[in-house]
């Protein structure tokens, strides 16, 4: 986690000047219902980061205070992409649940301070006495009830004597005022359901706006960084940390959070996704998640790169997705190794190599890194090229292989197309070509030139393969700006993934392992699939369009 600068460290900077703290400690509050995606690098960027660059601790905690959708799968899995990030929660890991007993006992105190009360309303009326933006909320006409009364009926609700929804516990603040999150807000339900932590233990719950300042407090948490839609919720955050009596009082500070382009961040819809069948998994290679994009190729260093790139704002902004695919193309650029796949083979016979013979030209590992070394490449008589290297009517400039055209193999020779032999149905079979034998590694003899290389595998050796070629998963380059009568439904890319069942790769790949990284000649960066044997996700395109 590289040290940066932003306006958070500029009020870390300013409590220390003045005093008012002499240690930095923060805290990643993910809920366990789904996976982390893009947007929780950032946040965990920020909150590690910054506990790194004080020296100070940063806490994992799980906001399991919601039993509804809560999973161990996304205890784990948040876990493992913690780590896999490098944010190593050093302060400990927490589970908001485990502070339910003191959330209770607080609330407690709240009635007998006259701070909260038991309210009968439905959820439907409590939403008609909350006002609007304009005109003030109403008084509840359970909120004068005495301390005595509500002690009883709030026990009565741990006792699991009323139905999920009869009753609320509710902080006493102020109807009237112009933030609506202090108009007497819920901070306790009832939810007759098995907590994946707690089990049958309890059967109200502490709503988040409660809950989180009290864990913040309770874990010594200095410096409480969140995204910029809980701005509203800091009176209220505020509040519940001066009433419930804690010295070491904690602070809200908000950032702007990621929004990215063609991309979703609303777990609810990538649950939808999931559960839909429209994705394969949380960890589908199109999806935003930290598992998805880790299946797809990307690294930490890449990730975290971007976020860094992106900073740190209080202002709403949408990021060019392209800045996250040049960070790991820039990355895999000078780490990866070249290897030749083709994708969608097309056969061809050099008529005038000699049968049974085989020899090696050999390719450079990386171009941009010497010491990488080389690899030897099998050349045969009967070789695969990429279909889309060849064209019966080429189109003008085409400087690929075509009827009587010559092109070079990358790294060989110099071939000539003399016929295409079709099957009965039209369809392309074999290409025969002759190659000119004197261009081994260099320049025909006679100063002709050839404009075109494509990339080439002896079919005698290449390995058979799958190969995925993601696209983005939505068409709308602002999902923000969907119409009212449509939903994100409507913008899945239907090309979003295109699948080649019959690709061919060099033979070096059969050593390849899972999440091995490589660049593919001309088309793009791959990994090997986590989940798949011999399966290549590509992680990102060679062109890169963004401009910094």
């Amino acid at each position: 986690m590289e040290e940066t600068t932003n306006f958070i460290h500029e009020i870390i900077d300013k409590d220390f000047a003045e005093g008012r703290e002499t240690s930095v400690h923060t805290r990643f509050p993910p809920e366990p219902n789904g996976y982390l995606h893009i947007g929780s690098a950032k946040a965990i960027w920020i909150n590690a980061g910054t506990a790194q660059k004080y020296g100070g601790l940063f806490n994992l905690r799980f906001d399991d205070t919601n039993p509804v959708k809560e999973d161990d799968e996304y205890v784990r899995a948040i876990e493992e992409d913690l780590r896999w990030l490098g944010a190593e929660p050093n302060g400990g890991i927490f589970y908001g649940s485990d502070y339910f007993e003191q959330c209770y006992q607080y609330a407690v105190q709240l009635i007998r301070d006259g701070n909260a009360y038991v309210c009968d309303l439905t959820p439907e009326e409590m939403r008609e006495y909350r006002g609007t933006l304009t005109e003030p909320g109403k008084e509840s006409p359970y909120r004068n009830r005495s301390v005595e009364e509500n002690l009883d009926l709030f026990d009565r609700m741990k006792n699991g004597e009323f139905p999920d929804g009869s009753h609320t516990l509710r902080a006493k603040i102020d109807m009237a005022s112009p933030n609506m999150n202090l108009r007497d807000p819920a901070i306790y339900r009832i939810l007759h359901t098995d907590h994946h932590r707690q089990g049958n233990r309890w059967c109200i719950y502490p709503l988040y706006d409660f809950a989180h300042p009290i864990q913040d407090a309770l874990e010594g948490i200095t410096h409480s960084l969140c995204s910029i839609e809980f701005e509203n919720h800091r009176p209220l955050y505020d509040w519940v940390v001066d009433h419930i009596g804690i010295e070491k009082k904690p602070h809200q500070y908000e950032f702007a959070r990621l929004n990215l382009t063609y991309t979703v961040m609303s777990k609810r819809f990538l649950r939808e996704l999931v559960e839909t069948g429209r994705v394969d998994g949380w960890d589908d290679p199109r999806m935003p998640t930290l598992c998805g994009l880790r299946r797809r190729g990307y690294t930490p260093e890449s990730i975290l790169d971007f976020v860094k790139r992106v900073g740190v704002a209080k202002a709403y902004s949408i990021v060019d997705i392209g800045l996250l695919e040049h960070c790991i193309r820039a990355e895999q650029n000078e780490k990866s190794f070249r290897k030749i796949a083709v994708l969608d083979p097309i056969k061809v016979e050099v008529i005038n190599y000699p049968e049974g013979k085989e020899e090696f030209f050999s390719l450079p590992n990386n171009p941009q890194n010497l010491e990488a070394g080389v690899r030897e490449v099998p050349f045969t008589r009967e070789l695969y090229i990429d279909r889309n290297d060849f064209a019966e009517v080429p189109p003008p400039k085409f400087h690929r292989l075509k009827p009587g055209g010559e092109v070079r193999l990358m790294g060989s020779y110099i071939i000539q197309c003399q016929e295409v032999v079709k099957d009965s149905e039209g369809n392309i079979e074999k290409i025969l070509c002759t190659c000119d034998l004197e261009t081994g590694c260099g320049n025909p003899a006679d100063g002709r030139k050839v404009k075109g290389t494509i990339h080439w595998l002896s079919a005698d050796r290449a390995l058979d393969t799958e190969i995925r070629v993601y696209d983005r998963l939505f068409t709308l380059e602002n999902v923000f700006d969907i119409p009212e009568d449509k939903s994100y439904m409507d913008y899945l890319n239907p090309e979003s993934l295109k699948i080649y069942p019959h690709a061919k790769c060099e033979p070096s790949l059969s050593l390849a392992k899972a999440g091995d990284r490589f660049q593919f000649v001309r088309t793009g960066y791959f990994c090997m699939d986590s989940k798949n044997e011999n399966v290549f996700n590509m992680t990102v395109g060679l062109k890169d369009s963004y401009k910094a």
